[in-house]
């Protein structure tokens, strides 16, 4: 049984920084391409940042690029988002998810291109 469970998340003030992880289990982690989406309240779920199997490439959203930071220990099946200088629009729930089909694309950013999801940490951004 496949499980991706996020931990991290919280309530932080415009600039502050959070470090998200999801740690996965019943899958062969390292063989897969694994990412990081956000949904808002009453809005589609958003692709944030994508990482490949061996940890070297990696792939974000316009609206996050050089502010987050994705990467991946395959020694202890975790994934992290490393978040800085973040800003209210960034307050959502943030759900990691694992692309087991796609071959090691990185730039799939439709939610569909995943297999398995977490159930997410919610991250609020006060203003």
């Amino acid at each position: 049984q496949v499980q991706l469970v996020e931990s991290g998340g919280g309530l932080v003030q415009t600039g502050g920084s959070l470090s998200l992880s999801c740690a996965a289990s019943g899958l062969a982690f390292s063989r897969f391409t694994m990412g990081w989406f956000r949904q808002a309240h009453g809005k589609e779920r958003e692709f944030v940042a994508a990482i490949g199997w061996g940890g070297k490439s990696t792939y974000y959203a316009d609206t996050v690029k050089g502010r987050f930071t994705i990467s991946r220990d395959n020694a202890k099946n975790i994934l992290y988002l490393q978040m800085n200088s973040l800003k209210p629009e960034d307050t959502a729930v943030y759900l990691c998810a694992a692309d087991t089909t796609s071959g090691g694309v990185i730039t799939n950013t439709d939610p569909m291109g995943y297999t398995y999801w977490g159930q997410g940490t919610q991250v609020t951004v006060s203003s």
